[in-house]
Parts: structure tokens; C-alpha cells; sequence
């Protein structure tokens, strides 16, 4: 809780300072400020959820996660789009100040309501049985699973045993040389981060304008056209929370590594008869004819649904329960960096690759969400209905 109570409050000032900045540098600073907010968040968040939900709902509450970020998206570009069509741009004035300044003065709202958040909810059982706060920890339990005391009792015993299982808290260092179990299953969790991000699915909504344009849209369609696949993207996470319980972690990440690859691979072939123009920038840019262009929107937005259905809330549902109670902090840190990482990657890497072709740029995301495939299927284990001590 407190690590969330920490990032709120970055959240807030990163806002302020942001939007009223002195300077370019100024800027980038307080940007990255909100980046480390983002980082704690991103860590505490799927670990916390996971470690407060009852084993045969984990799965659905841990889904959340992923379509709080999806609403997020999907939230934010609805309000940006408002602020700059009320100004007539983004660098026009509304109401004082420009309408940037609006967009990212307006993160503090939301912070705001997360600092509010963490007074109501509880403190993880797991974390107070390893600070010795055995009643506080047996309140929570009985309020979040039920059951009689032998129940609890016997539940806070498989807890403790798993928390003593090491003898201090794992440091990220502890992850690669103490035991080559929890090495591997850190290596895979960190390939399960990894390959989320090598499918491209972010290349879509960074680029979003971009690839919609070339698809025939104006600046202002091609903007609308992002916000449904936003909404595409939230349809596809409530469906993976209504079954994940039921059908299980693995098959939903196979079913969207097939329908990832057939959706990725139809984009490139599309793109393989694009004509590329200058537009009035200087910028070379593709263009499609309108029934590639047609067939090329419908298998984006068939990728972002498979994304969301599988590898968007799965992924971390599966990092935030693999791993055992001692490391699981560390190990979902370790994952989650992973995750941003390629997130960079392949976001400041498309322009570029898609300059060159576009073609085989997707095509080589293509590659990705086949490889997902054939590494779930090698080296996943489903974790469906086990408590975290069993899964870990």
C-alpha cells in the first residue's frame, strides 16, 4: 500500500510539473519523473491484486489490471481528442492555457482517486504475515476467502511456510544465483513480458494516426478510428475476464497467439501493395487502395482483440502468480522491466523498420506471435484454480 500511496503522489506532482514546465529540459525531467510513478505502479499493482484475490477468481481480478490500462487508453484519448477539437489544436489556448497543458495537467485527477483508493483497501495478508502481523493478516484472509478458523489457520500456515521457504527477501540479484528453479521460471516470465511487446500491439496505438492514414483516413477520421480500436481493445479484455477461470491461462494465450499471427500476417500482406507519396510535410508515406485498406483496418482491429482476449490481461495475471511468495515482488519487478524495455524497443524501432518496409515489418511481428505460440506451449503451466502457494 504504500508503494502506491508513493507513486500517487509522484503521479500528482509529475502532473503539475509537466504541464507548467520552464523549459524543454524541465519537461523531460518531470516526464520522467511520471515514468518511475508508472514503474512503481506497474510492479505493485498485478502482484497486490494477485495476492488479495481468492484462487478460483484470481484469474478475473487479475484481468483487471489489464483493462484498467485499456480504459485508461481508451479514456485519455477521448479527452485528449475533446481538448484539442474545444481549441481548435493542441497548441491553441483554452481557457487560460494551452490545451496540452490541459492534457497532461489532467493526470493529477486520476492520481488523486489512487491515493484515495489505498486508505479503503487492505493491506496484503502475504505482507503482513512476513512483518509478523499475524491477526491483521487473519482478519484479511477471513474477509477475502471465508471459510471456518481451521481453514484459516491452515491456509495461514501454507502461507508462512511458502514466506520461509527463503530465509530474507529476494533481492533481484537472488533471482539469477540461488536457485536455478526460480531462474528459469524468472526467464520465463521475463519472455512472457517480452514477447506481449515484440507482437507490436503498441505500434498500433503509438502509430495509430499514422497507419489509418495510410489507409485512406484524414488526420481527424484517422484519430476516431483509434478511439474504436480502443474500443476493440476493452471488449477483448471483459471477454478474457469472463472465461479466463474457466477455460484456463494457456489455452487463452494460445488462441490469441493463432488469431495474433493469421491478423498480423494479413496486415502485411496488405501492405505488400501499398504505393508510397510525399505527403505536404515532405514525409514519404504509404498509401492503399480502399478494399486493401478496408481489409487491412478489419485485421488490425482482429489483432487488437485477440490481444486483449489472450496476451494483454494474461500475461500478467501469469507473471503476478508464477512465481513463489519470497521472490514474487522482485521477479514481477524484474518482468515488468522487461516489458518495458521492449516496449521501447519496438516503439522507436517501427518508424524506422516501417521507412524500409512495411511489409516485413509486420510480418517480423507476424513471427513473434507465432513463437508465442510454440513457447506456451513448451514452457507455460497452467495456474487455473491453485492457490498462490501451489502455483509458485
Amino acid at each position: 500500500i504504500a508503494v502506491m500511496r508513493i507513486a500517487a503522489i509522484v503521479f500528482i506532482i509529475s502532473a503539475f510539473a509537466t504541464a507548467f514546465p520552464f523549459g524543454i529540459i524541465d519537461l523531460t525531467f518531470w516526464r520522467f519523473v511520471g515514468g518511475v510513478a508508472v514503474g512503481l505502479a506497474s510492479v505493485i499493482s498485478p502482484a497486490y491484486i494477485a495476492e488479495i484475490s481468492p484462487a478460483n477468481i484470481r484469474g478475473r481480478l487479475g484481468s483487471t489490471y489489464q483493462l484498467a490500462i485499456v480504459l485508461g487508453i481508451a479514456v485519455s484519448q477521448l479527452v485528449n481528442y475533446a481538448l484539442a477539437a474545444a481549441a481548435g489544436g493542441a497548441g491553441n489556448n483554452l481557457a487560460g492555457i494551452q490545451a496540452w497543458q490541459w492534457m497532461l495537467a489532467l493526470e493529477a485527477l486520476p492520481a488523486v482517486l489512487y491515493l484515495v483508493i489505498t486508505v479503503a483497501i487492505p493491506e496484503s495478508p502475504r505482507y503482513l504475515l512476513n512483518k509478523g502481523e499475524d491477526e491483521k493478516a487473519r482478519v484479511i484472509i477471513t474477509d477475502l476467502e471465508g471459510g471456518d478458523k481451521n481453514y484459516i489457520t491452515t491456509r495461514i500456515q501454507e502461507i508462512k511456510a511458502s514466506l520461509s521457504s527463503e530465509r530474507h527477501q529476494a533481492r533481484v540479484r537472488d533471482l539469477f544465483v540461488k536457485n536455478k528453479g526460480i531462474t528459469a521460471l524468472v526467464i520465463v516470465g521475463i519472455c512472457l513480458a517480452a514477447l506481449q511487446q515484440f507482437v507490436g500491439i503498441n505500434v498500433i496505438f503509438y502509430y495509430s494516426s499514422t497507419l489509418w492514414q495510410a489507409v485512406g483516413f484524414g488526420e481527424d477520421r484517422s484519430l476516431l478510428i483509434s478511439v474504436v480500436s480502443g474500443g476493440v481493445n476493452i471488449v477483448g479484455t471483459f471477454v478474457a475476464i469472463a472465461v479466463i477461470d474457466r477455460i484456463g491461462r494457456k489455452p487463452l494465450l494460445l488462441t490469441g497467439s493463432v488469431g495474433m499471427a493469421a491478423a498480423l500476417a494479413t496486415v502485411a500482406v496488405c501492405f505488400n501493395s501499398a504505393t508510397f507519396v510525399i505527403n505536404e510535410d515532405g514525409e514519404r508515406v504509404a498509401q492503399l487502395s480502399s478494399g486493401t485498406g478496408t481489409v487491412a483496418l478489419i485485421a488490425a482491429n482482429l489483432f487488437v482483440f485477440f490481444f486483449a482476449l489472450s496476451w494483454g490481461p494474461v500475461v500478467w495475471v501469469l507473471i503476478s502468480e508464477m512465481f513463489p511468495n519470497r521472490v514474487r515482488a522482485a521477479a514481477v519487478g524484474v518482468a515488468t522491466a522487461a516489458n518495458w524495455i521492449e516496449n521501447f524497443i519496438v516503439s522507436s524501432t517501427f518508424p524506422s523498420l516501417a521507412d524500409w518496409n512495411l511489409t516485413i515489418t509486420y510480418a517480423i511481428y507476424a513471427g513473434m506471435a507465432i513463437l508465442s505460440f510454440f513457447f506456451v506451449m513448451k514452457f507455460v503451466k497452467e495456474t487455473r484454480g491453485r492457490t498462490l502457494e501451489e502455483a509458485g
